[in-house]
């Protein structure tokens, strides 16, 4: 095997190794975040609470991943008069993607040793829903609906262009990593909002369920 072989096939090993402990740390996560006693008074209802698609909502076809390696400077969700700055973040101690500190509640976490937004495979961005004392970035995604749009903007100039697929809140004894975080759809470019969802408990100071946004690449702007 030729020393570029062995180069690519190493990272590729690697890649996978990495987003196999990824997976991983995000279902201790999901479990760990939204864990509750048994006799919580406010159960979330059904095993996954999903928005489904309306009849009359028909979603743009999808654009294939952009080039380059740009990293995402800025998220907007228009339908929600968002427009939040996005910080690279790393894991935290449980092997999850870190949101941003409370003092940064109003900025978005991006897993920055996974996918760039825009390229093939899920982007990840982590939120909060709120802090001890007020709403954060993430406080009405869970009214966002098929068909909304997303832009990512990019230090390349590019404005990776999503349309929302899928809006999801996903119990704490649901919770399914590879459904959840995975690749819905093997070669497009996708993208996960991820925050707390459900009811709080404080007890346990955490949240009865995770909410999940899908969505795909559908457009760019240059």
């Amino acid at each position: 095997m030729a020393d570029h072989e062995r180069s690519t096939h190493a990272g590729r090993v690697l890649t996978g190794v990495v987003w196999t402990l990824l997976l991983l740390g995000l279902w201790l996560w999901g479990r760990e975040v939204t864990d509750v006693r048994q006799d919580r008074s406010d159960p979330v209802a059904g095993d996954v609470a999903a928005v489904g698609r309306p009849a009359s909502v028909r979603l743009p076809p999808v654009t294939r991943p952009l080039g380059g390696d740009a990293r995402p400077l800025r998220l907007d969700i228009p339908g929600l008069d968002v427009r939040a700055p996005v910080v690279a973040r790393g894991l935290d101690a449980h092997g999850a993607p870190d949101p941003p500190p409370y003092a940064q509640a109003g900025a978005v976490g991006w897993y920055a040793a996974g996918v760039r937004p825009g390229a093939a495979g899920a982007a990840l961005m982590v939120g909060h829903l709120d802090t001890e004392t007020r709403p954060a970035v993430f406080r009405h995604l869970g009214a966002l609906r098929p068909g909304a749009t997303l832009r990512v903007i990019r230090a390349d100039g590019r404005v990776a262009v999503f349309t929302v697929e899928d809006v999801r809140t996903v119990p704490r004894d649901r919770f399914d990593a590879h459904q959840a975080y995975g690749v819905h759809r093997p070669g497009r470019a996708e993208l996960r909002l991820i925050t707390c969802a459900g009811t709080f408990d404080r007890a346990t100071r955490g949240y009865t369920a995770n909410l999940i946004v899908s969505a795909y690449l559908s457009g760019a702007v240059l």
